[in-house]
This record gives C-alpha cells, sequence and structure tokens, in this order.
C-alpha cells in the first residue's frame, strides 16, 4: 500500500516537471522566433534616419545660401540708403537755398510805389539810355564783353565745364561771368546750364529763375564747385536752351563760354542751330548767341590745337548768323 503510493507521487512529481519544463522551451522559443525580425527592424530603422539626416544637410545648406542672399541684399539696401541720405541732405541745401531765394524775393515786391518806379524805369529795353550805354562800350576796348548788344531781357549761360576748362581759365569764367551780370543791372530771368545741358541749379531746371541779389550771389558761389560732366561741345546746350526757352514774347540771350569744340563740322552745326533758331517776321533771330573764347590752350599741339581753333570758328559762324558777338580773350 505504501508502494503504491509512493509511485503515484513519483508519477505526479515527473508530469509536474515535464508541463514546468514545456512551459519554459515554449517561452524560449517565442523569444527566438521574435529576434530573428529585429536585425531587419533595426536596418530599416537605420537607413531612415540617414535619409532624414542628408534631408536635414541639405535644408541647412539652403538656408546658409539663402541667409547669403539676404546679408547681400540687406548690404545692397544700406549702400542705397546712404546714397539717398546724401541726396535728401544736397537736396535740402538746394531747398534751404531756394527758401532763402523766395524770402529775399518776397522782401523785394514790399518795396514802396516809387522804388516799383525806379526799377521799371532801369529794365532792359533798348531806348536812348541803353544805345548810350552800348556805344560806350564799344568805343572801350577793354570792356569787359566789348560789343555785346544788352538788349535783353532773359539770359542764358552756357558754360564748358570741361577739365581744360576747370584747371586753367575757372576764375577768368567766374571774373567774365560777373563782369557779364554786371551789364545786365535787372533782366526778367537768368539760366544757368553746362555746355551739355545740366542745369545748374535742378530745382529750376526747364524754368525760368527770377533776378534778385540773392540769385546772382549765389550763381557766383556755386561756380566755385560746380563740377559738372562735359564732353567740350556746346551744341548740346545750346539746342537744349532754345528749344526750352524761346518764347515769341521774350528777348533772350544766350553767353556761351568755353575753349573747345570736339565736335566734327562747324557748317553743319550752324546749320542745325539755323533750323531752331529761325528769324521772326522782321529777320532777327529768335535768340541771340554770344560767345566768350578762353585762349589758355590755344597754341597747344596736336588735336588740342585744333578743337581749341574749331571752338572759335564755330562761335564767329553761330555769333554772325544769330544777331551776337564772338570775343576771344587774349589774357588770363
Amino acid at each position: 500500500m505504501a508502494r503504491r503510493q509512493r509511485r503515484e507521487a513519483d508519477n505526479f512529481s515527473l508530469s509536474f516537471l515535464d508541463c514546468i519544463c514545456c512551459g519554459f522551451g515554449a517561452i524560449i522559443l517565442l523569444l527566438v522566433l521574435s529576434r530573428i525580425y529585429e536585425p531587419q527592424t533595426i536596418e530599416a530603422s537605420r537607413v531612415n534616419l540617414e535619409g532624414i539626416i542628408k534631408e536635414l544637410e541639405q535644408t541647412l545648406f539652403d538656408i546658409r545660401g539663402e541667409s547669403a542672399i539676404l546679408r547681400r541684399d540687406i548690404e545692397n539696401t544700406r549702400e542705397e540708403l546712404t546714397d539717398k541720405q546724401e541726396l535728401v541732405s544736397e537736396l535740402q541745401g538746394d531747398f534751404s537755398k531756394l527758401q532763402g531765394q523766395f524770402d529775399a524775393s518776397t522782401q523785394e515786391a514790399t518795396v514802396s510805389s516809387e522804388d516799383v518806379g525806379s526799377l521799371r524805369a532801369a529794365r532792359q529795353r533798348l531806348t536812348a539810355e541803353m544805345r548810350r550805354l552800348q556805344e560806350k562800350a564799344q568805343a572801350q576796348p577793354d570792356a569787359p564783353v566789348g560789343g555785346i548788344p544788352v538788349d535783353s531781357e532773359y539770359i542764358i549761360f552756357i558754360i564748358d565745364t570741361s577739365g581744360s576748362m576747370q584747371r586753367y581759365s575757372w576764375n577768368l569764367v567766374r571774373r567774365k561771368i560777373d563782369e557779364t551780370l554786371n551789364l545786365y543791372p535787372e533782366v526778367k530771368g537768368i539760366q544757368i546750364m553746362n555746355d551739355n545741358g545740366a542745369y545748374m541749379f535742378g530745382s529750376f531746371a526747364r524754368k525760368w529763375i527770377p533776378d534778385s541779389p540773392t540769385l546772382r550771389s549765389s550763381i557766383r558761389t556755386r561756380l566755385a564747385t560746380w563740377r559738372a560732366f562735359s564732353d567740350s561741345n556746346p551744341v548740346q546746350g545750346i539746342n537744349a536752351a532754345i528749344r526750352t526757352f524761346w518764347a515769341p514774347d521774350k528777348r533772350i540771350s544766350i553767353y556761351v563760354f568755353g575753349d573747345e569744340f570736339t565736335g566734327q563740322s562747324v557748317e553743319s552745326v550752324a546749320d542745325a542751330v539755323d533750323r531752331i533758331n529761325r528769324p521772326d517776321e522782321f529777320g532777327r533771330p529768335r535768340v541771340r548767341i554770344h560767345a566768350i573764347g578762353f585762349p589758355l590752350l590755344f597754341g597747344q599741339p596736336g588735336q588740342i590745337q585744333r578743337s581749341t581753333e574749331q571752338f572759335a570758328a564755330l562761335m564767329r559762324e553761330l555769333c554772325r548768323r544769330n544777331g551776337g558777338t564772338f570775343v576771344a580773350l587774349t589774357d588770363r
């Protein structure tokens, strides 16, 4: 009886151990089977990460390129801002000058009726007094602009601002402009251009500047630093002045100041001016053309000598055809 119970107990113990072993074996088998696919999952993850890294690197390169472009644009914008600030400063200076001219003109407008009568009597007309002054100027060989009629109400200066004029003749130019202005105690309008048609006072481009002592002082001051580009060819300035400012009710004189003519044909230029400066019903040209020639380059060799002679020939012909006078200076 005791042996049977021991045998039954042994059988039960073996069966229990078999179940436990089978359970552990099944667990181990599941673990082995689950790790079969783990390397493929890791490889796929690695590939995905490399792709993401490459995309991020490309994005970084794109951002760096855009940053360089933006930095360049910012620098260009800063340069443009600096240029515009300088332009604003210059315009503010011009505005201050014009404001002063306007204030002076306003003050002049308040003079008494007696002064107004005196000013009207002093206007540039071809009266007996003006004829007397003209004869006096012609009779004096040392007059500032000998023999030039001073009957115009509007005057335009066309000045060669080239390097040769600036270097050798500019002080003389300033003195002769001052002397010419003194021949006209009062005019209705003044304009200053260079031989390429650039205006001395840009705010008055294509407009007459009212005459006043303040304006004349501003012209003298501005001449000291005026450096407009010039190619030593007064044709463009003359044509622009006639086309822009001629009017049938205005008596206008043009004064050309220069030392060279770099064009090709004197005759063709004179003919072109004739076409736009046609005579009126009395046979007088629309605009008088006078010229002052500066002698500093005369006698120089080669092309300089030729261009100087060309200027003298052109100005003599233009003045002859257009009711003016050519004066060739002989000293400084």
